[in-house]
């Protein structure tokens, strides 16, 4: 009836914009598929349900992907896809320098070559991972998490008080660099010595599933927020993401061929063409050319002036802003983000094992995915990319979006985005994709993830009070606290912890800002201390167990096995 109401409304006032009309023919098609699915007729009876159709098995793998991690599509296919996760890794890369390189003093260049220096770095960290880390299908990308101790950096008052805007940006930088490279030894440490193996024996599926939900849902205000800055442009490319199979539908009925267009649309027609295609088409035509800057900022690729401002040709190179600087109060602070970007990494892996169709990570695998972050957080610091580096939940949200979760896919995409750093002017074509289009594509991709934290309930016993305690509180707490503190610095312009001690109020405050390090706090401390003895079966520790271990399970060889037969070297622990 909503639908039909909607409709008739939108009928009734002709299209008068290409926006409008497209409008109209996502409702049309919507309400044709309603009607054809949902009709009911009151003359049918319901049979009482048998038991089996009530509840359903739980699954140590995920059903219906097309390719699980070992299975590669062919190769048209694959680079198809592969290039699909280049543009979505696309994002964060830019906005991330796009916030933090003008508050350094640097200009359009320095911002170029920062957005190509933390792509070169991404995907050599990508190939890493795949290769030799986990293994897992998943982009190592710039995180946010570093945002709160960078921007201390920055603000540090011996090198607000430099004078010359360039000057300042290069001393930041390095204070940067300096930190990062100090900071990168934790999770070098936790990760090869397998301390981090011997704290996950501490998690159950019931502690992981406000950490794994939160690394999608944590990220809400990347989503719907940044779509409405340019409603028009967001929320048509939201729409056409979310009811691709409507569109699918449509298309079928005039083609009559599904085989093809269903395989073109599943694996990136709506993100290939209206991402790269129609943004593109939107400046060189002259839309909103004439409205206010920060309209046309988020909807026209010429406003990011990385085009202009980017080289044909540009090789990043280590210490290539000149010899890192070290502080001891700023490497205290970025360790705290290294923590945090070693719980999100972790829920982050869970999430990409299920979507690839493979057994959850064991200890032994985790931890050596870890130590190779660490290393990645290395390079990072020695490139000076502003940022370090986490699992990207975008992409890992993809690997469900497509039903592809090959490691080839992804091993491809770090290719195209070491190739299109190096070539400056061609990436600057593609990261020149206005943000709206990325924030509408985040509502869909972390709420997937999220939805694949929450899927590890099937392992728990959910009529448990205590478990309904824990899942409920540790959710909420997840969501409230680091919003306190947003709100908290929006208006204060600090966070809540603010003492003498600066070091000290970039780690409380970088650790409270992330919601899957307080769910982790929260979830672990209370699965771990309430009634833990007597409800090993409650919380899933039965069937936790066998992948605790890289013998435990037969499957965790196929997935898990380092290539050139490198297990030799270095067998499992």
């Amino acid at each position: 009836l909503v639908l039909q109401l909607s409709l008739s409304t939108s009928l009734l006032s002709p299209p008068k914009t290409p926006f409008s009309l497209l409008l109209h023919l996502h409702l049309l098609l919507w309400f044709g598929f309603c009607r054809a699915r949902f009709s009911f007729d009151p003359a049918e009876k319901m049979a009482a349900p048998k038991p089996e159709e009530i509840s359903h098995p739980a699954m140590d793998q995920l059903q219906g992907l097309e390719y699980c991690i070992d299975s590669n599509p062919s190769w048209g296919e694959s680079i198809a896809l592969g290039f699909q996760h280049y543009i979505l890794a696309l994002g964060t890369a830019v906005m991330i320098p796009s916030f933090l390189v003008p508050l350094m003093g640097g200009d359009h260049g320095d911002k170029v070559r920062v957005v190509q220096t933390l792509l070169f770095v991404e995907g050599i960290n990508t190939l890493i991972q795949t290769l030799f880390g986990t293994r897992l299908p998943t982009v190592i990308g710039g995180s946010y998490a570093f945002m709160v101790p960078i921007m201390s950096i920055i603000h540090d008052p011996a090198l607000t008080r430099i004078e010359d805007d360039h000057l300042r940006f290069l001393s930041t930088m390095r204070a940067v660099q300096g930190a990062l490279i100090v900071s990168s030894s934790i999770q070098i440490i936790l990760g090869y010595s397998q301390l981090w193996a011997i704290c996950s024996r501490f998690f159950s599926p019931l502690g992981m599933v406000p950490v794994i939900s939160l690394v999608g849902f944590g990220l809400f205000d990347r989503g719907f927020p940044v779509v409405c800055r340019h409603l028009r442009l967001g929320l048509l490319m939201l729409i056409t993401f979310s009811l691709k199979k409507v569109i699918l539908m449509f298309l079928f009925i005039l083609s009559r061929s599904i085989s093809q267009v269903g395989r073109c649309v599943e694996i990136g027609v709506p993100m290939l063409i209206l991402f790269v295609t129609f943004s593109q088409l939107l400046t060189a035509s002259g839309a909103y050319k004439h409205r206010p800057d920060l309209t046309q900022v988020n909807c026209r690729t010429d406003r990011a002036y990385l085009i202009s401002a980017a080289p044909w040709i540009k090789i990043p190179y280590p210490l290539q802003w000149g010899a890192p600087t070290f502080d001891a109060g700023h490497c205290f602070g970025m360790m705290a983000a290294v923590i945090v970007s070693l719980i999100e990494s972790t829920g982050g892996y869970k999430a990409a094992s299920r979507l690839a169709s493979a057994t959850p990570p064991p200890a032994h695998v985790l931890s050596r995915g870890i130590g190779w972050q660490g290393i990645g957080i290395l390079l990072s610091g020695m490139f000076g990319t502003m940022s370090g580096c986490t699992v990207s939940a975008e992409n890992v949200g993809l690997l469900g979006s497509t039903r592809v979760g090959s490691r080839r896919v992804i091993q491809i995409a770090a290719g195209f985005m070491i190739f299109f750093s190096i070539l400056g002017k061609f990436g600057a074509l593609f990261a020149s994709i206005p943000f709206p289009i990325f924030a509408a594509l985040y509502c869909v991709l972390f709420g997937l993830v999220a939805s694949v934290g929450l899927s590890f309930l099937q392992f728990t016993n959910m009529n448990s009070m205590r478990n309904l305690f824990i899942v409920g509180v540790a959710l909420f707490l997840g969501l409230s606290i680091p919003e306190y503190f947003r709100e908290y610095t929006s208006k204060a312009f600090h966070g809540p912890s603010h003492t003498k001690a600066g070091w000290f109020n970039d780690f409380l405050n970088t650790i409270f800002f992330s919601s899957p390090t307080v769910a982790l706090i929260v979830g672990v401390f209370l699965d771990n201390t309430l009634d833990y003895k007597d409800s090993a079966r409650d919380r899933g520790m039965p069937w936790w167990a066998k992948f605790r271990s890289f013998q435990g399970d037969s499957r965790n060889e196929e997935f898990y096995t380092l290539p050139f037969n490198l297990n030799r070297f270095f067998p499992p622990s």
